[in-house]
């Protein structure tokens, strides 16, 4: 579990961005950082600023993901073949929390870790609890039967805030959805930019 569920939007208030697009976020009312000192004029921020800004915006639109775990997502997308910012992306988008929120079955991807942990999605017809297992492409996610009532998925599913992107498809009278293939940083439906590149320069350096 996130340590930052109950002020998950600290985070938009101190990276200074509406980091899920939600109409709740404090940002839309006051785009300057949280405490006394928070109006002060920004200074130009260096090379290492923007690559930690990356990374926090990163870590944080996943759920706050721990240094730790993040770290070792770069490391793996490092080891592939390819463009190491593309393969982050692709990994981060395969964890079963970022899939089920994608579905639309949970309004934030917080509360999708937390509906994971409480047992109320299978993959492939096996219950999985751990938010952080990795989809594999065909693999096909659905909320337990005993789980279809519960008001936040019904919620979820009837909000306009955002769409299930094209790289999966979803059936919400079976309540259940396809991974289809692992996107690329285009195909993500991210509200803000995201800058896979400058983490990668910030962990490499």
């Amino acid at each position: 579990m996130s340590k930052r569920i109950a002020s998950k939007y600290k985070i938009n208030r101190r990276l200074g961005v509406n980091l899920w697009g939600r109409a709740k976020s404090p940002v839309n009312v006051r785009e300057y950082g949280p405490g006394q000192h928070g109006q002060r004029r920004a200074k130009k921020p260096s090379d290492y600023g923007l690559q930690l800004s990356a990374k926090q915006k990163l870590k944080g639109y996943y759920g706050n993901i721990s240094e730790k775990q993040f770290r070792k997502y770069y490391a793996e997308a490092s080891r592939h073949k390819g463009d190491t910012s593309e393969n982050l992306i692709g990994i981060l988008e395969t964890r079963l929390d970022a899939v089920v929120y994608r579905l639309k079955f949970v309004p934030t991807v917080f509360s999708s870790r937390q509906f994971i942990n409480h047992g109320h999605v299978m993959v492939n017809g096996k219950r999985v609890n751990i938010p952080s297992y990795r989809v594999r492409e065909g693999d096909v996610v659905q909320v337990r039967e005993k789980s279809r009532l519960i008001p936040i998925v019904l919620e979820a599913m009837e909000s306009p805030e955002r769409d299930v992107p094209e790289y999966m498809t979803v059936d919400y009278k079976k309540m259940q959805g396809t991974f289809g293939t692992v996107p690329k940083l285009a195909d993500v439906p991210y509200p803000v930019q995201m800058e896979p590149n400058l983490v990668v320069e910030y962990y490499s350096r």
